[in-house]
């Protein structure tokens, strides 16, 4: 009789145990499944070029470390809207988040220029970088970007760009009546200061001005991506490393879909956003390089500029830093945060 009693009341239990199993991995299930989510994502790039093929490994890192909780549809080569308007697509819902850089927004605040293109600032993407995380940048943009109903969760900055140009370009003498393709903004009144004559130009027009000599060069890209865009063909002299325009490219997301995430998805989404950023930077360093020596063996005069050099060159762009920090408070201190710490650096005086 005991033995009986016994054996029924273990059965009992493990109908019990079974049970709460069964409810936990229920449980589990439904708190998975709310966790789960798409992240509908636009980029510039194109799925061929370098920085599309890192963005396609960006997504891989994020939906294998999440476990699948979170699903990236990535939209190549501005596929929904135009690359201009990706960051308001993200306000309204149309997509959640925007991967191409803040420098398109100066029509919304002048201060995204200083998230965008700081123009005359950093050496190279690591010092950028460093602002950003160690410098008091991440806070400062932060407020710029939640006061736009978006989340700056990170950047991935390709390194100094590079000018083409059918004259020599050794230094700021040479930029005295030099005639370039130039963005608009903020880089035409440094190149103006210097006494060069910009010409804003869509990026489709330089070949033909180029070859037509309606301009003497070109601001287009990186070395690697000039030599793949056919620049050199064209003209036979280049400037490497570069110094005037280092572009930081964001992905920054709707604030109300990152706020939904949990802390688990964001903090996925900001270590592969770390890992994008020193992958892009380590493998444009090593492109740069490759095309530089390249170049070299086919006759085009590569010009390295010297620190002096340089140091004229951000002096004008301090100039021009100082007009558009008077155009709105959040420009002024975004100006004010990049002249603190590039002071800390050493490459601007006290």
């Amino acid at each position: 009789m005991q033995k009986q009693n016994m054996s029924f009341r273990e059965e009992n239990m493990n109908i019990a145990q079974m049970m709460k199993t069964a409810a936990a991995a229920a449980l589990l299930a439904g708190t998975a499944n709310a966790q789960d989510v798409t992240l509908r994502i636009q980029t510039h790039y194109a799925t061929e070029h370098p920085s599309g093929k890192l963005a396609a490994q960006f997504v891989d890192d994020v939906e294998t470390m999440s476990g699948g909780s979170i699903d990236i549809e990535m939209f190549y080569s501005s596929s929904v809207v135009a690359t201009t308007e990706t960051w308001d697509a993200a306000v309204n819902g149309i997509i959640d988040c925007d991967m191409t850089g803040g420098a398109y927004q100066t029509g919304k605040n002048p201060a995204f220029q200083f998230v965008g293109d700081i123009m005359g600032g950093y050496d190279t993407p690591y010092q950028q970088l460093s602002w950003l995380y160690y410098g008091g940048g991440y806070d400062a943009a932060q407020e710029l970007y939640n006061a736009n109903e978006m989340q700056l969760v990170g950047w991935w900055i390709y390194g100094q760009e590079s000018l083409a140009s059918s004259k020599p370009i050794a230094g700021p003498e040479d930029l005295k009546g030099w005639k370039f393709r130039s963005p608009p903004g903020l880089e035409t009144e440094i190149f103006t200061e210097l006494g060069a004559t910009p010409i804003v130009m869509d990026f489709t027009e330089i070949f033909t001005a180029l070859e037509t000599g309606i301009i003497d060069g070109a601001d287009a890209s990186g070395l690697a991506n000039n030599v793949g865009l056919g620049l050199y063909d064209i003209v036979k002299h280049a400037n490497y490393p570069g110094f005037h325009s280092m572009p930081s490219d964001h992905l920054a997301c709707n604030k109300a879909v990152w706020d939904g995430l949990t802390d688990a998805q964001r903090r996925i989404m900001d270590t592969s956003m770390q890992k994008l950023a020193l992958h892009t930077a380590i493998s444009n360093e090593k492109n740069n390089a490759e095309a530089a020596a390249m170049l070299k063996e086919q006759g085009v005069t590569i010009h390295s500029w010297s620190d002096e050099d340089k140091a004229a060159f951000r002096a004008a762009a301090q100039t021009a830093w100082d007009g558009w920090a008077e155009k709105t408070p959040e420009a002024a201190a975004l100006v004010a945060s990049h002249r603190e710490y590039l002071t800390q650096l050493g490459l601007i005086a006290e």
